[in-house]
């Protein structure tokens, strides 16, 4: 048996989760749990990165007083795009821009107009998104921040050299930048040349798996672990470590990662780089083992998160008691359309879009709710049934994993819209995919086989069979596109 840590940061909370490893033991316990509240500040949208760095601190401190201060490991997953910049001495120059930040609204057509999408599209095979990293960096060109930099550490990659001095880019989260070549798992760097994005200001890949260093002596110290404790690379993209944690038996099943976001697709080993896979908008993000994570993006449970917030905090559980009430798929949302994306107003603005479409508006929280819902597992639907079209991969389940298998009413409408059983579990899909790479880099699991048959059996899962046809559904998405 060995003890682990993982720090796992999503974009509305971060935790710092110990987990415990054997031949037929999967463990994880929350040490601790910390918000990540964006600021807004006169310049624009920021994280909150200080925060969050002491907010893994204290998570490391309470892993260790579970394990008597020894800790085998420390790895680090987080969301993707968003970086820091650090100056000739390795110091930060200013908190790290929100990925929901305005700064790149009309950047992306400035990119075209150098590389078309299309061409920018089979270069890198990742999707539209207008917060990727390379319009993000292409939105700071000219400023004095970027002009000083000698650095730029992706999210996960930061925190890692607070605690050790070492730098390193992880590739799964390095995959999401834009200037990735998905073939080769190396650096598009006739596309960033193009571009003038200097790669030099990245540090060195890395893999999951590999050594990123071990806790400097102040990090000890603070903490009250013993030391060494090494830190090593894992699925830094949260989506990734979650990727790897879906506890499939077959190669037939397609996954979704919820939580903020819902990220739905399949585990490939190849890109699909066609013109109908761009215009379809999926992604081809790397995983572990030099796997391709093929999925698109969709708004999530950020949807419901925003509204809960407009409401004043009710009561989740009565408010999900209340929307299974409402008849279904009476008024739905396009829950990839990125006129949700910005924070604020989204009751109304769900509202809105139902009453622009000419369908019934949803008045009450209830009802609201149930419109998102139907929305989510809409898109949902969507999402599998393009993803086994456009890669020749069909499918016979999906897998539910993250935030959103506590949410019942989410995963059977899931089954029932994909015509599909849905297996939903484990929650901490990516604290516990992060604890397994860790785990096999110390020899304690073998392949990714291995690592989803230990999840398998020690993880709580639970089955949903689809009722009724999938007509309605359809029906649904026609009416949906045909607006």
């Amino acid at each position: 048996m060995k003890s682990y840590a993982a720090v796992d940061l999503g974009a509305s909370s971060g935790r710092v989760m110990a987990g415990r490893v054997g031949p037929d033991t999967l463990e994880l316990t929350e040490a601790h749990r910390f918000p990540n509240r964006p600021v807004r500040v006169p310049e624009g949208l920021r994280w909150d990165v200080l925060g969050l760095y002491a907010g893994v601190l204290e998570g490391l401190r309470a892993a260790g007083a579970a394990t008597g201060g020894r800790l085998d490991s420390v790895g680090i997953d987080s969301w993707a795009v968003d970086y820091g910049l650090l100056d000739a001495d390795g110091a930060l120059l200013g908190n790290p821009v929100h990925y929901r930040d305005a700064r790149t609204e009309g950047v992306p057509e400035k990119v075209w107009a150098s590389v078309p999408a299309a061409e920018l599209y089979t270069a890198t095979g990742l999707q539209y998104a207008p917060f990727n990293t390379l319009y993000q960096l292409t939105a700071a060109r000219g400023s004095r921040q970027l002009a000083c930099a000698s650095r730029l550490l992706m999210i996960p990659d930061l925190l890692s050299y607070w605690l050790t001095g070492e730098q390193g880019t992880e590739l799964t989260n390095a995959s999401t930048t834009q200037l990735v070549d998905p073939r080769t798992g190396d650096w598009a760097y006739g596309l960033a040349a193009r571009l003038g994005v200097d790669l030099s200001l990245f540090a060195p890949l890395r893999r999951p798996g590999d050594a990123a260093g071990a806790l400097r002596a102040e990090v000890l110290e603070e903490t009250g672990l013993t030391g060494p404790v090494p830190v090593t690379a894992v699925g830094s993209h949260d989506t990734a470590s979650a990727v790897a944690a879906v506890p499939a038996t077959g190669g037939r099943f397609a996954y979704i990662c919820t939580g903020t976001w819902s990220l739905a697709g399949l585990e490939l080993d190849a890109p699909v780089l066609t013109e109908d896979s761009r215009a379809a908008n999926f992604t081809n993000e790397l995983g572990l083992d030099g796997t391709v994570r093929y999925l698109r993006n969709i708004m999530g449970l950020w949807l419901l998160q925003e509204c809960v917030r407009a409401w004043g905090d009710p009561n989740l559980s009565g408010l999900l008691r209340d929307a299974a009430g409402v008849p279904a798929l009476r008024s739905v949302v396009d829950a990839g359309d990125a006129a949700f994306l910005a924070p604020g107003r989204m009751p109304e603005r769900i509202a809105e879009a139902c009453r622009a479409s000419g369908q019934p508006v949803p008045g009450t929280p209830a009802e609201i709710t149930r419109c998102i819902l139907d929305s989510l597992a809409l898109a949902h639907r969507r999402a599998v049934e393009d993803a086994q079209r456009l890669a020749g991969h069909p499918v016979d389940v999906v897998h539910v994993v993250g935030g959103g298998t506590r949410n019942s009413l989410l995963c059977q409408l899931t089954a029932d819209a994909c015509g599909l059983p849905v297996v939903a579990g484990p929650t901490e899909a990516a604290a516990l995919g992060n604890v397994l790479v860790q785990a096999r880099a110390h020899g304690l699991v073998g392949d990714r086989q291995d690592m989803r048959g230990l999840l398998a059996r020690t993880q709580h899962l639970t089955r949903y069979e689809p009722r009724g046809g999938t007509g309605r559904w359809r029906d649904a998405q026609a009416r949906l596109t045909a607006r």
